[in-house]
Order: C-alpha cells, then sequence, then structure tokens
C-alpha cells in the first residue's frame, strides 16, 4: 500500500510541472492576441516614442541649447 502512495505522488509531481508549462503558453497566446488586438494603438504609440526620441530638436531644447 505504500508503494501505491508514493508512486501516486510521483504522478501529482509530474502533472503540477506540466501544468505550469501549460499555464505560461496560455499567458503567452493572450499577450500575442492583446497584441494583435491592439497592434495599431500600440504602433502609433511607438511611432510618436521613436519620431520624439530621435528628433534632434526635442534633444537639443532639452538639453538647454
Amino acid at each position: 500500500m505504500r508503494a501505491k502512495k508514493r508512486h501516486s505522488k510521483h504522478r501529482n509531481s509530474e502533472n503540477k510541472k506540466g501544468m505550469g508549462t501549460v499555464e505560461i503558453v496560455i499567458i503567452i497566446a493572450i499577450l500575442v492576441a492583446l497584441a494583435l488586438v491592439f497592434r495599431g494603438a500600440l504602433t502609433h504609440y511607438a511611432n510618436n516614442i521613436m519620431d520624439y526620441v530621435f528628433d534632434e530638436g526635442n534633444v537639443i531644447g532639452a538639453l538647454g541649447g
């Protein structure tokens, strides 16, 4: 009977490891879906940031020049 309990504990630990992998895959899938849904807004936001950062007038103006 003890051998049976050990075996069931081993099986449960394997299930927990597999469950962690499944949870990570689900989280990644949700993040990809959100990125696809908000792709236009994210692209616009990133472009605005890039334009601001790489615009030499803003950088020179911020430095007081």
